[in-house]
């Protein structure tokens, strides 16, 4: 199923000062992953693979091997590695059925190079919430 609701990114912080045509443009090249109770979604030390957005269930953060919280519905992560194709900096872990939407580098490439006002409004989201 290609496509996430918006709704469902209107709870993210990252997207807040996005219209709704612009959520849309987003929302249709997302893609959606459902990961059993215990499946890693991302593992540390390994390539980006996209930026994700959690629409239900929970999941456990790792650094290290050392447990550093746990994330649940509207949280999300992978923006950095989405711009920067770094590796990834923590193992997430599906701690019950999660449900979440993913951007592949690609497709965000794609959607920022044809409207800049959205590159530019994630932008600033972005070093907002680096700072």
């Amino acid at each position: 199923m290609a496509g996430v609701e918006i709704n469902v990114l209107m709870r993210v912080p990252l997207f807040a000062e996005l219209d709704k045509g612009e959520l849309a443009l987003i929302a249709d090249a997302m893609q959606e992953r459902i990961f059993a109770a215990g499946e890693i979604v991302t593992a540390e030390g390994s390539p980006a693979d996209g930026f994700y957005v959690i629409d239900s269930g929970d999941a456990d953060v790792t650094v290290e091997g050392q447990p550093r919280g746990t994330m649940s519905a509207g949280d999300y992560f992978g923006e950095i590695a989405l711009l920067m194709g770094s590796e990834r900096t923590a193992t997430i872990a599906a701690r019950s059925e999660l449900r979440c939407y993913v951007l592949r580098p690609g497709d965000f490439r794609v959607i920022v190079e044809g409207d800049p006002t959205i590159a530019w409004k994630l932008m600033q989201s972005m070093a907002e919430r680096l700072s």
